[in-house]
């Protein structure tokens, strides 16, 4: 399960890394959090009702803060929970084995046992979306960090004055090259000059509010030259905070994915060209820097691996393939 603030994925996964059934549904994080469970039950017990055998376990990848103990959520902004039981009431209500993970941590689990990351031990991965996040696969362990909240790599400085971040901090990496970074400099870019914004304002209706990182990817490709001018900030942004990742933890392979990566797929290549002055030569000598493969079926790919092998399992398996 790939529980987002707007809308989840509920998959049935082999061990492989296929996907059997998948089904989308909105999340209706305004009727509350009993609703939105409820609704999880329903979506799950519809493909397990289409499976040839009962599932070895449900993982779920929630787009907030998890207790690793308990699998409860203590912040989710966009779905408005504050230390909710989701582990506990799933494994209650379907009487299954429940692991309960962040979004971008069974994302990169996605990735590292059946994506881009297949056969690596170490590796970063990068998703930039509305936000940035990711993970940091170590020794053939995925980094959890003191209190589960590990892969926070979007909140990197890059610029001690920089714009301001959702975080609170300034200069972050995601306050530049995350999706509403991205959209909050095209409505300033345009406001200065409304010459220069012509085609992004009129891609996006004539309304400056609804300018968006697609938007502004779309424009791109179009050729448009501020959008062009966006995007190479943006490379050069994400270039930073990846050289520092790869100083800091020297991965065999950089994946880089997320929704503005995937609108814009030139921006893997740009930023890997910012990457190699920045980065260490020792660092970035045995460095590859890839686009993730999984797409959008990361999160419920990479939560099912989780939910079927524990840790130990996971480690002791890439023993034997290495």
């Amino acid at each position: 399960m790939d529980l987002g603030g707007t809308k989840s994925i509920v998959a049935h996964v082999d061990a492989l890394g296929k996907i059997h059934r998948k089904l989308r549904l909105p999340t209706r994080a305004s009727r509350g959090p009993a609703t939105v469970k409820a609704e999880i039950v329903a979506a799950v017990r519809e493909v397990v009702h289409t499976a040839n055998r009962p599932p070895a376990g449900v993982g779920v990848g929630v787009a907030g803060q998890v207790d690793a103990r308990s699998g409860a959520v203590r912040f989710a902004p966009n779905l408005g929970w504050i230390d909710e039981p989701l582990k506990e009431d799933l494994k209650k209500a379907l009487k299954l084995p429940v692991f309960v993970t962040n979004d971008v941590r069974a994302a990169t689990w996605g990735e590292w046992l059946h994506g881009a990351g297949r056969g690596y031990d170490d590796l970063i991965c990068v998703f930039v979306g509305t936000g940035i996040g990711g993970g940091v696969v170590s020794g053939r362990r995925v980094m959890t960090g003191c209190s589960n909240t590990a892969g926070e790599l979007g909140h990197i400085t890059i610029d001690l004055n920089g714009p301001s971040c959702r975080c609170g901090n300034r200069g972050c990496m995601e306050a530049i090259a995350g999706g509403w970074a991205i959209a909050r400099q095209a409505r300033k870019s345009i406001a200065s000059d409304p010459k220069a914004g012509q085609i992004l304002l009129e891609k996006a209706g004539g309304e400056p509010e609804q300018i968006t990182a697609k938007v502004v990817m779309e424009a791109a490709k179009a050729g448009d030259a501020l959008a062009l001018r966006l995007v190479d900030r943006i490379a050069q942004a994400l270039a930073a905070g990846a050289a520092s990742l790869v100083n800091a933890f020297n991965p065999c392979r950089l994946i880089l994915g997320g929704g503005v990566i995937e609108g814009y797929p030139e921006l893997v290549k740009r930023v890997a060209e910012r990457i190699e002055p920045r980065a260490l030569p020792a660092a970035r000598a045995p460095l590859t820097i890839v686009r993730a493969q999984l797409h959008n079926n990361a999160g419920v790919i990479g939560a099912a691996s989780l939910a079927m092998h524990s840790p130990a399992k996971v480690l002791k398996g890439k023993r034997r393939e290495s």
